[in-house]
Order: structure tokens, then sequence, then C-alpha cells
């Protein structure tokens, strides 16, 4: 739920894994990568700043762009070149923030209503919009498909939020009920539970949290219906106390504690492969701000694993996860400065150091990848335009 923005023409070609050999030169190794990436820039809405947070296997690359004057933004769908803006729900605002693996055409995201929000509420969303225009209305999950987006219910309260979906038409996320929960921290007052959307207009149920808890979120779900999301207090809704624990339903809705990397806040699961392999990130002891987030791979053989950084880097987030379990997602140095990275077997590199020669901008952040590889993010360029970006691996001659 920490929304890391550090200030978080389309290709397509063979695809093939990423793949390292190992060359022994003296008494050392060396690693030199097979794989190069060809970045393809995304169109926008008009505004300076766009990214594709997800990339599923038909090749549908999702994500938000800033409007013209960057005040708004929509959710945005990229498909086969061509960008279609999904508009929202009467408000200003819309966004697909995560992660939507479905491949049957249904996208999830988050939308402002035109109704005002009668407790003055911020709301998880107010993150993922720009400036002051992320407050002030009420917000709803959102499904669409075939050109109609259509609003997700709550659990009785004004709010809701829509994460993942997968291709059995089951969305989830997050939605508020009708209880003034002592433990938020104003403005948010009610209580959100983590919640399981159906394919009619009011199905919607609710998913149990960790014994003592009162408040959390669904964050994504894989074809078999395992969930991932957090367990926690309702705190300030976006993060923090509200992911003291990182959890996963499994098919049965029995939930599982993932463990933690030594801090009960910020462990957030953002992805789950159809393995049931999950990434996300993870709280850093001592830093309650989340100013120092750890990626994470967490296994059911392993448990829960840390990542590591990029050199020079204290802050990183995973965000995307495939089958062959390469990883990707930020690393950031203290200053807020991010770059892209993908991990794989144990390494974690910078996805600059495989884009093809010439390409001008830096490869921000990772946000997905899928079973092509191919990967999905956001760009910086010399100008300080932020682009949507797809990466499509391809192999060169050694």
């Amino acid at each position: 739920m920490k929304n890391s923005n550090h200030t978080s023409t389309y290709l397509r070609i063979v695809r093939t894994p990423l793949s390292i050999l190992l060359i022994a030169v003296g008494c050392g190794l060396f690693a030199a990568s097979q794989q190069q990436y060809t970045i393809t820039d995304l169109p926008s809405l008009g505004g300076t700043n766009s990214r594709a947070n997800s990339v599923n296997n038909r090749g549908w690359l999702a994500g938000y762009s800033n409007l013209e004057g960057d005040q708004t933004r929509h959710a945005a769908l990229w498909r086969d070149g061509a960008l279609t803006d999904l508009g929202t729900l009467g408000g200003p605002n819309s966004n697909i923030t995560w992660s939507v693996k479905s491949n049957s055409g249904v996208v999830a995201g988050i939308s402002q209503t035109s109704m005002p929000d009668p407790l003055g509420e911020a709301w998880s969303s107010a993150a993922f919009y720009p400036g002051a225009t992320g407050t002030g209305f009420i917000n709803l999950g959102f499904a669409w498909e075939n050109g109609t987006m259509r609003a997700l219910p709550t659990l009785g309260g004004n709010n809701g939020f829509a994460t993942g979906a997968n291709s059995r038409g089951q969305i989830v996320g997050w939605a508020e009920t009708n209880v003034h929960d002592p433990t938020c921290v104003p403005p948010q007052q009610l209580q959100f539970l983590p919640v399981v959307y159906g394919k009619k207009s009011d199905d919607i149920a609710a998913l149990p949290l960790v014994a003592g808890d009162t408040s959390g979120a669904a964050t994504g779900i894989n074809e078999q219906g395992q969930i991932i999301g957090i367990s926690g207090i309702c705190d300030q809704a976006v993060g923090r106390n509200t992911a003291r624990h990182a959890v996963l339903w499994d098919k049965k809705g029995n939930i599982i504690d993932l463990g933690d990397l030594g801090a009960p806040y910020w462990n957030t699961p953002t992805n789950i492969n159809q393995r049931g392999d999950v990434v996300g990130f993870a709280g850093a002891p001592n830093d309650p701000d989340g100013n120092f987030l750890q990626a994470f791979i967490w296994t059911a053989e392993s448990g829960m694993q840390p990542l590591g950084f990029l050199p020079g880097d204290v802050h990183s987030e995973a965000y995307g996860i495939n089958e062959r379990r390469q990883v990707v997602g930020l690393s950031c140095d203290a200053d807020g400065n991010c770059r892209a990275f993908i991990w794989e077997n144990g390494i974690m590199r910078d996805l600059n150091d495989f884009k093809q020669p010439g390409y001008p901008a830096e490869l921000e952040q990772a946000r997905d990848i899928n079973e092509a590889g191919e990967i999905s993010g956001r760009s910086l360029d010399p100008t300080g335009v932020r682009r949507a970006f797809l990466a499509t691996p391809h192999s060169f001659p050694r």
C-alpha cells in the first residue's frame, strides 16, 4: 500500500528467458549476461508522468497516465501500441495501481466518483493521485471489461479499492465497513477489510484477518485463487501498522502469516505467481515511517527472504514475479533516486545495464514481469518526463 514515487510504439519480438553465463577467469567468477532488452516508450494522455504497473501474458500493459497539465490522471491500457483512456467513475482521477494478472480481458483499478466524501477521509487512494486532486471524493474499486467501467461495492462504508484480478473473474482489494474503528488515525475513521469481488455487481466477500487485527487489504490473486495481502490495524489506511502481517489466503480461505524481516510494519506482498511464490516489501527495524523498505521473496520451502539492494542503495521494493522466479522492482539511494532491478537466482541487477545502446532515459521503476519475460515500468528521461515503458527481452550473439 506504500506508493513509491521517490520524488512509482509497442514492440513484440522473439522472447527468451533471462540466463546468466558464468565464466571462470583465474580464481574468480564473473557474470556475463546473454540477455538484453529493447526498451519501448509507451504513448501518454498528454501529461509528463505515466507508468505501466502491470503486464499480462497477452501483452496488455495497464497503469496510469497524467492528462495534459498533469493536474489529473486516468487509468490507462496499452494494447498493440494503442493507448486506451479508461476514464473515471465521475471524479477527476482513476488509476490501475497494482499488477493485474488476468488474461481474460478484465482490468481492475480505483477511481474517484463525483460524490464528496462525507467523512473527509484521505483513504488509501490519495497516494495514487496527483497532489490536491487526490482527496475530497468517494473512491471505489472498478472492473473494466469490453469498454465498460463498473463500480465495485463496499462493505457498508464509503470507499473501496481494487488491485488484482484473475482469469476466473475474481477481483481482490479492500473495502470500508460502517464501523468506526478506534485504531484509525484521522482523517481515517472507518474500518476496512480485505475482500474478493465476484462477477455480479453486488458480489463481495470479506476475508479473515490475523487474530486480534481489525483492518486489512488484499493486494493480489493468482489463477489458483490464492490471495495475498496484509492484516493489522486501521491506522492511516496506507500501509504502516495496517501491514503488521504479510499474509496469504489459500484456496479454502485459510490465512497464513508470511512472517517479516524484523519489523512489525509495512509488510506488504505485491504479487504472487502460479506456484504460490510471493514478492513484496517489508519494513525495516527502527523505521516505522517506511522510508527504507526491503524487497522480499517468500516461498513455501524457504519462507521470507530479503532480496537486498543495488550497490549504494538503502531501499528496495519488489513488484513482479513470474514462474521462473524472475523478480522485478526498484532500488533507491538515500536521496530517493531509484533504478529498476531484475533479480534472479539470488542476484539483483540494474535493468539499465541491459537496455539497448542509445536509449537515453533511466529505467526508474520495474513494476511487473510476465511469462515471456516482458517487463513494465517507468523511465525518467533527461528532460524530466516520466514515461511508461515496455522492456522486451532478446538474446545477442556471444
